[in-house]
């Protein structure tokens, strides 16, 4: 193993981390927090002086290749977790270092899950790094640097294709740099759009950009205690709704509407699925809402079942109702779009519906399979044969999958006070979700739990943004032999 070029590039990483330090600095200024702005900038000098050491050290270290591939993306996450949490900790927000680490960990990868108690008590430019990392870890940072850095070489797809959630990586443009560029800019375009419409709406421009910043992520961070229910407006529910779905979509596919003429979203089977689920979902939960008299108005029941279906299918956390209070049946519907999630190739978390589909039809090719052993069959999708390579790694990634989320529920129960929170925090932090239910739910926080407790979920948190196979990787004797 050639340590040298993980050291060089992650310590470029860093020193663009310490330069995004500077937009939640210029916030302080603005909103006159000079005690925080010192904690900033600070954090950022820390930061840079880590990069440039970093660099030094990794001088004349050669090519990029797979094994240093793989320790950049995991070190890279990690690190930015770990440098993030200095602002919580140097403004005295969050004093202990898991709790900061966990603020993060959340934070970058566009969980949600928060520790903080009283989230509008803290000072309004660290609020703004808190959801400036969600958006920052959204598309991933990783993307983001190989879209800065020309010099990555061919080493730039391995960390393009493990970057991007999904059971495949599609390139856009022969140039994998151009690729992440093309993507990046999609990103603001959305974010630029939602922001002016949220303005619109009746936010300010503080609120338009903090909510936009966790909504084209998928994170779910809020500014307010209430989170988005905090605004009684029908026109800011439904734009935030209308942009989580974007934000759950493959990328790729706004790329395909930009470069092709008469082409459309559904003509992808992903979506077309993407969208059944939500549709029959939100269907499912206004019904179960007025059948059980939680709702007696039909605008609102269906309002915040689309809300609530589009946050949890898209992995994106945000509530406008206390979904822990209603009937079993929906929030056992809920419970099962945590497992999930949005398309491939989006910000969204979890096992994500492409690899649901693949699973299904595998599943059915054997059924079929007990009465025709003889019969060389493929899975289809879209009328596209899928790769058998792509349909081992479907399966070997619902093995880890779920059996990372049963470990992580069984620990979690030595000392949660019900089996739902436990197998609820499991769920939602290695799905990159946020809220769960019981002591976990959309008005509580994680703040109840232990500094192990904590760091097993932050974990998990990795895992999930990860995929589990890049971190499981690190733990296997191969990996190291060479």
């Amino acid at each position: 193993m050639n340590f040298r070029p993980p050291l060089r590039f992650l310590g470029r990483l860093t020193l663009v981390l310490a330069a995004a330090e500077l937009a939640p600095f210029i916030c302080c200024l603005a909103f006159g927090e000079m005690a925080d702005a010192r904690a900033f900038l600070i954090s950022a000098l820390v930061a840079a002086l880590a990069g440039g050491t970093m660099m030094l050290l990794g001088t004349g270290g050669g090519e990029l290749y797979r094994r240093e591939g793989i320790l950049i993306v995991v070190g890279g996450w990690m690190l930015a977790s770990v440098l993030g949490a200095l602002p919580y900790m140097l403004t005295g927000t969050l004093i202990g270092p898991v709790d900061a680490l966990f603020e993060s960990a959340s934070g970058f990868t566009t969980t949600g899950s928060s520790v903080m108690t009283d989230i509008e008590a803290a000072g309004r430019g660290l609020l703004f790094w808190r959801s400036f990392t969600q958006w920052l870890g959204g598309m991933g940072i990783i993307v983001l640097f190989v879209a800065l850095l020309p010099e990555l070489g061919p080493g730039a797809r391995f960390l393009y294709k493990m970057e991007v959630p999904g059971p495949t990586a599609e390139a856009l443009q022969p140039r994998i740099r151009t690729t992440a560029m093309t993507l990046w800019k999609i990103y603001l375009g959305f974010t630029v759009v939602e922001t002016v419409l949220l303005k619109l709406a009746g936010m300010d421009v503080y609120d338009a950009l903090t909510h936009t910043f966790s909504t084209m992520s998928t994170g779910g961070f809020s500014p307010r205690n209430s989170s988005v229910a905090a605004f009684d407006s029908p026109w800011i529910h439904l734009i935030i709704i209308v942009f989580m779905i974007f934000a759950g979509t493959n990328f790729s596919l706004f790329y395909g509407m930009r470069q092709r003429k008469n082409w459309n979203l559904f003509r992808d089977a992903e979506f077309r699925i993407y969208m059944w689920i939500l549709g029959a979902a939100a269907a499912l939960l206004t019904w179960d809402l007025l059948r059980s008299g939680t709702y007696t108005q039909p605008f609102r029941a269906v309002l915040d079942s689309a809300f609530q279906t589009a946050s949890i299918l898209t992995t994106t956390g945000f509530a406008t109702a206390d979904f822990d209070r209603w009937p079993v049946f929906g929030r056992m519907l809920l419970v099962v779009m945590m497992f999930i999630g949005g398309c491939a190739g989006s910000t969204s978390g979890s096992m994500k519906v492409m690899r649901m589909a693949i699973g299904v039809k595998s599943a059915l090719r054997e059924v079929r399979l007990i009465f025709s052993p003889n019969t060389i069959l493929a899975v289809f999708i879209h009328r596209k044969a899928v790769p058998d390579s792509v349909v081992r790694s479907v399966a070997g990634f619902f093995i880890l999958y779920l059996s990372t989320w049963a470990l992580g529920a069984l620990l979690l129960s030595l000392g949660a006070p019900d089996l739902i929170t436990a197998a609820t925090a499991s769920a939602a932090s290695i799905g990159n979700i946020g809220p769960g239910l019981s002591i976990v739910g959309p008005t509580q926080n994680f703040a109840v739990f232990n500094a192990a407790e904590k760091s097993l979920m932050i974990l998990l948190m990795w895992l999930g943004r990860l995929e589990v196979y890049s971190i499981a990787a690190l733990f296997t004797r191969a990996y190291w032999r060479a």
